[in-house]
Order: structure tokens, then C-alpha cells, then sequence
């Protein structure tokens, strides 16, 4: 049993609440002495989670830019950058400051496996979730994908897996948290203006092998130079490591051989499935289902497990996700793509087909330079809205592509519906944040889905 004495929660967005709910449970378990909570905001929602959480015994402060007494332990949410006013507050004030889910690590029995990469994390938790299920063995996505890892922690049995993406972000603060298994997918600029330099976010992320241990396992995509450089160093510290990619065959690997996804094990290799028999798309997905098997082998599953599972796993939301079809032509909804390196992958799905993507919101620091060059190397148009829309278009000035601005991603869907052909795809896949617009990456996502299915009912 823990004591984190008096706890203050920082934000009180989706992780931040359940911090702070787990927490008041603590205080009336006597697992803590006092909960305080904090956010920056002051919303017609926020204001019903902190009477909530009031009535629960939190003391609750919104419009916060301070705050006042001492505390033992700070539970801080992924939305609140270090340079922010309430978050060196928050610093100066507690004796140490973790993350969520390093608060749901403290409190739990289950063993754990992470999954971190700047790009790819959200499908290759939910495929390992999948394949260990399929296998029988009881397992949950948790962290940003699924619920927050601690109310799952609290939830969940003693015996079952707790299968957890996690960010930089999140990993930037945690202390004792380790999981069996850490697999990192790759590691590319974003969320700069979070971190300060990529060099900043690369060590963030690599703080998933923090606390692993001899026998312990690493899963890297070594086609990634980010992530590849820690595969030697976590080898002279006797964890077993993994190497996945596309590339290149390695020992005790995972690649794909003559079209087909193999597994190299101590018993020799472990013909899978063929790739074109994925449901999901893009060869970035391939590396993705070659990483989740090598995780899901490790923990257990056995090759059958992993054939089923692996023929069987659908398409995500926001993930390439196919919203519809108009006119003849096809509607993908790709609105977790937040940064451009992801964006270039997602193109890797349509090198067969006509493609225009839809590209915009806010940037978060990015050069979209590189994502200019290669969406004008393989797509018929470009349409680029929301905020960064004259940014992107000084990227695309010059290139020889048809690229268009609208103001929002209904003005966007418009511009592209005239602009495409029977057969053509058209792709929101934004390279951008969600937030000049929307919410959220999940609800730009479901606006655009909305805006599908009303194009769609025009037909008829």
C-alpha cells in the first residue's frame, strides 16, 4: 500500500478527473490525507466535473493561474506544458510532480505493457489488445486510447493486461512506472512547443525503457533512425529487444518475406499472416502490425492466436478510417493524422488510387515543407483549410499541384467533392491540431464523418 499524503491534481480534462476521483477514493481509504484540484479554465463544463468532484471532497480551484499550500505529490495532466504559469506553480508547490499514468502505475497489481511512438501508438495498442484477447489472455487499452489508465487500474483484475499508449507527454513525468513490455514505433518532430526541441521529445519518449529490467522486453522499429539508435543500449543492459521493420530481417525480429509478416523466434520463424490479408492500410500499418505481434508473442500468444488476430482486427476510429462514399468517390477519415509525418505515411494507402487530402487546423511547431513535397509527388489536388491554411499554402507555392484554400473543413469537404473524379480518394488526414476548429482530433473526426454522410444523402 502507497501513502502519496496531500495530492494536488493539475487539469481537469478526461485524465485529470478520474486522477482526482481516485484520488478522493484514497483519501477515504486513509491512502492519502487530501485532494486538491486545479485547472486554467473556467467552463460551463468544467464547473459541473468540479462540483462533482466537490461533492467526492475535492477542493476545487478553476481559473487558476497559482497555487496556494504545500503538497507531497502533484498528479499533472498531458494538456499542461512545463512553461505555463499554473504548471511552475504547481512545480514550485509539490514535493514531486508525476503523471497520470504514472499515478494509476502506483496504484496497480496488473502487469503492463506501453506503447509510445510519435506516430502509429493508437492502432498498435488496440491490435495488441486484440491479439491477446484472441489469444485468451484478458487484456484492455488503456491511457489515451481506451479509459484512463487509472480508472482502469482500479478496475481491472488482478491477472489481466493493461495494454497502455502512452505520450511523451505522460512519460516526461513518470518515476517508478514499468512495464513488462515497451514498445517504441518511432520517433519524429512534434509537440515541439510542448518540449522545446525534438532532442527534448526524443529523450521524453525514450523514457519508456526507463525502469525496464534484465528479461524485460523492448519492441523497436529499427526503419525508424529515431527509435533504432536504442536498440544496442538497451541490449548492454540485458533486456531483450526486439527489432521490427520492413527493411531489413534481423534475429529474434519481426519483417515481412516475400509478402508475408514473419516472426523470428528461439524456435526458429513464424510464418503469420500475408500483408494484403490486413484490414487495415498503408505500409506504416504493416510496421504497426509486425510491432504488435512481436509484443503480443512476447507476453504469450501463441502463432495461431496472433493469425487470427491480426486477419480479424478492423480499422480504428480517426485511423484511416473509411467514412463513405459520394459521387463514386471514397471518403477516408484520417483526423488522428496531427503532425505531417503521420500524413506521409497515411499516403503510403492510396499509391493505387487518385488521391486529393484534405490538410489543415493548427500547427504545433511543424515545418510543413517536406509534407508539401511529398503530398505534391503523389496526389491529384491538395485542399488545405483552418487556421494554418496560409502557412501550408507557402509551403505548396512553387510545387506543381493544384492547391486549394478553404476557410474550415466544411468549406474543405465542399472544395474537394467539386474537385474529385469517380475512383479518386479524398483524405482528411490534417497535419495539424484539431483546436482552431474543434475540440478534439475525435470530434473533427466525427464532423467530418457528419459532413460524408450528408453528402452522401444528397445523392438519393
Amino acid at each position: 500500500m502507497i501513502a502519496l499524503g496531500d495530492i494536488l491534481v493539475l487539469g481537469l480534462g478526461r485524465s485529470g478527473s478520474a486522477a482526482a476521483r481516485a484520488a478522493a477514493q484514497l483519501v477515504a481509504d486513509g491512502r492519502a490525507h487530501s485532494v486538491t484540484a486545479a485547472d486554467a479554465a473556467q467552463t460551463p463544463g468544467l464547473t459541473l466535473v468540479a462540483d462533482e468532484l466537490r461533492a467526492l471532497g475535492v477542493e476545487v480551484s478553476l481559473g487558476a493561474t497559482t497555487v496556494d499550500g504545500r503538497y507531497d505529490t502533484c498528479v499533472t495532466s498531458p494538456g499542461i506544458p512545463p512553461h505555463a504559469a499554473l504548471m511552475k506553480a504547481a512545480t514550485a508547490a509539490a514535493d514531486r510532480v508525476i503523471s497520470e499514468v504514472e499515478f494509476a502505475y502506483l496504484l496497480s497489481t496488473q502487469p503492463w505493457i506501453a506503447i509510445t511512438g510519435t506516430n502509429g501508438k493508437t492502432t498498435t495498442t488496440a491490435l495488441v489488445t486484440h491479439l491477446l484477447n484472441t489469444a485468451g489472455i484478458l487484456a484492455r487499452s488503456v491511457g489515451n486510447y481506451g479509459p484512463p489508465a487509472v480508472t482502469a487500474a482500479l478496475a481491472a483484475a488482478p491477472s489481466e493486461v493493461l495494454v497502455a499508449e502512452v505520450s511523451s507527454f505522460q512519460l516526461a513525468h513518470i518515476e517508478a512506472f514499468h512495464p513488462r513490455i515497451a514498445v517504441l514505433l518511432n520517433i519524429t518532430p512534434d509537440h515541439l512547443d510542448w518540449h522545446g526541441s525534438l532532442d527534448s521529445y526524443a529523450a521524453d519518449k525514450a523514457r519508456i525503457f526507463s525502469n525496464l529490467q534484465a528479461g524485460d522486453t523492448a519492441v523497436i522499429d529499427v526503419d525508424d533512425v529515431g527509435a533504432r539508435l536504442y536498440a544496442e543500449l538497451l541490449e548492454s543492459r540485458q533486456i531483450d529487444v526486439i527489432r521490427v521493420g520492413l527493411l531489413d530481417s534481423h534475429a529474434s525480429g519481426a519483417t515481412v518475406t516475400e509478402g508475408v509478416l514473419m516472426l523470428e523466434t528461439r524456435g526458429g520463424p513464424v510464418r503469420l499472416i500475408r500483408a494484403d490479408e490486413l484490414q487495415i492500410r498503408g505500409s506504416h500499418n504493416i510496421s504497426n502490425a509486425l510491432a504488435a505481434a512481436a509484443a503480443a508473442h512476447a507476453f504469450g500468444a501463441t502463432p495461431a492466436a496472433l493469425r487470427a488476430g491480426l486477419a480479424t482486427f478492423q480499422p480504428i476510429e480517426h485511423r484511416l478510417e473509411p467514412a463513405g462514399v459520394v459521387d463514386g468517390v471514397e471518403w477516408f477519415n484520417d483526423s488522428k493524422a496531427t503532425n505531417p509525418d503521420a500524413v506521409m505515411k497515411a499516403l503510403t494507402a492510396f499509391s493505387q488510387q487518385p488521391l486529393i487530402p484534405l490538410l489543415g487546423g493548427r500547427n504545433k511547431g511543424n515545418d510543413f515543407g517536406p509534407l508539401a513535397a511529398a503530398v505534391s509527388s503523389c496526389a491529384k489536388a491538395a485542399v488545405l483549410f483552418g487556421e494554418a491554411r496560409h502557412e501550408l499554402a507557402q509551403a505548396f507555392c512553387g510545387l506543381s499541384i493544384h492547391a486549394v484554400e478553404a476557410v474550415s473543413l466544411s468549406d474543405a469537404c465542399e472544395v474537394a467533392r467539386a474537385l474529385a473524379e469517380p475512383g479518386d480518394a479524398v483524405l482528411l488526414s490534417p497535419a495539424c491540431a484539431s483546436f482552431d476548429e474543434f475540440t478534439s482530433y475525435e470530434h473533427r473526426g466525427r464532423v467530418f464523418k457528419d459532413l460524408v454522410a450528408a453528402m452522401a444523402g444528397e445523392e438519393g
